[in-house]
């Protein structure tokens, strides 16, 4: 199975023992004899682990994409005292940054108690205290994507016109393949003009298979590309529907029309409904997930543009009131940009 969560570098392969030269015999009985492989034929080569380095770059990206939710709360901290006022600053900046009503009293109230026991003096210490407190309340959406349980996975994706569901479908493709798993893509986003084209272009880009049809009905394509990606054993088929506001309720019914469809080409699908949201879009984010959720049932988020955002805060508004998984967060265009969610590592970059 194939787990997507912070990749860590595996142990290299054992060096192959060298046998000790046979011992000579007069004459061997046939049945004694054992075929040795000839010591010069190449093993298979393990796929590259990603490096330490490969992750720090990653992170660096991050907190560089999270600078503007980030700064406006680190100037809270640049004081000389911890009282009633910095506890003030802090509720303001962090209601700013999209963090939410419930989420902001949650993290200021764990707060408090940290700083009481630590009896720590110093403001920029309670900076360091309100990453922990961040990273306790992310934690619970931190779960690997996992693939391979079922054959083929089949992964619905979802996301209103703008989020980047149709990019973070290409980036999320070139994650699988990089992992060994091939992927087909299915083109069932059938309203938005250019959308197969686009779709195509990650395709090619990624060298998988794509299941397509002009005008063709969403429903329709997805049966195809399930049924498709059975008979073919493929490991995962990406659905990438039309992308809806969830007040559109006619198209929201269309999607709950692919779901029931994909479950007739497999009984066990879909296994995995994702929602990409866009970052910039703050509390309007909650919403989307508040409405898709009811409607599909999510399984997994992908958080798109943090690095034009100051409100990056609204993954603690989700955890507090709507905890469905994180599984990829972005913060570029770059196929390298989007990356596995990380409760300790997005807190600190967040409040670097």
């Amino acid at each position: 199975m194939f787990s997507f969560f912070r990749k860590k570098p595996s142990a290299p392969p054992p060096a192959p023992e060298t046998s000790p030269p046979p011992a000579a015999v007069s004459s061997p009985a046939p049945e004694a004899i054992v075929a040795i492989p000839p010591p010069d034929v190449p093993s298979i080569p393990e796929p590259a682990p990603v490096s330490p380095p490969a992750r720090q770059g990653w992170l660096d990206r991050l907190k560089a994409g999270l600078r503007k939710t980030g700064s406006s709360i680190a100037t809270v901290f640049t004081g000389t005292r911890i009282d009633e006022a910095l506890y003030e600053e802090l509720e303001a900046a962090l209601l700013m940054a999209d963090t939410g009503v419930k989420a902001t009293e949650h993290l200021l109230t764990d707060l408090r108690r940290r700083v009481k026991e630590a009896k720590t003096t110093d403001p920029a210490a309670v900076k360091g205290l309100l990453a922990d407190a961040m990273a306790d309340l992310l934690t619970p959406l931190q779960k690997p994507l996992v693939i391979g349980e079922h054959q083929p996975t089949v992964i619905m994706v979802a996301g209103v016109n703008g989020a980047g569901k149709t990019t973070s479908i290409g980036k999320l493709t070139r994650h699988l393949a990089s992992e060994g798993a091939s992927v087909l893509l299915a083109a069932a986003d059938t309203f938005r003009a250019a959308a197969r084209e686009q779709l195509a272009v990650w395709a090619d880009r990624n060298t998988v298979e794509i299941i397509t049809q002009q005008g063709g009905d969403p429903a329709a394509v997805s049966f195809d590309a399930v049924t498709a990606g059975k008979a073919r054993g493929k490991d995962v088929v990406l659905v990438d529907t039309a992308g809806r506001l969830p007040t559109q309720l006619h198209l929201m019914e269309e999607l709950r029309k692919i779901k029931r469809v994909v479950q007739k080409a497999d009984g066990t699908a879909p296994h995995e409904v994702l929602l990409v949201i866009d970052g910039n879009t703050g509390q309007n984010a909650l919403t989307q997930v508040k409405a898709f959720d009811d409607a599909l049932q999510l399984t997994g988020l992908v958080i798109t543009k943090l690095d034009g955002t100051a409100k990056g805060g609204v993954l603690c508004a989700i955890a507090m009131e709507r905890p469905v998984p994180v599984y990829f967060i972005g913060v570029g265009e770059k196929l390298e940009d989007l990356e596995t969610f990380n409760a300790r590592e997005f807190s600190q970059a967040l409040l670097s």
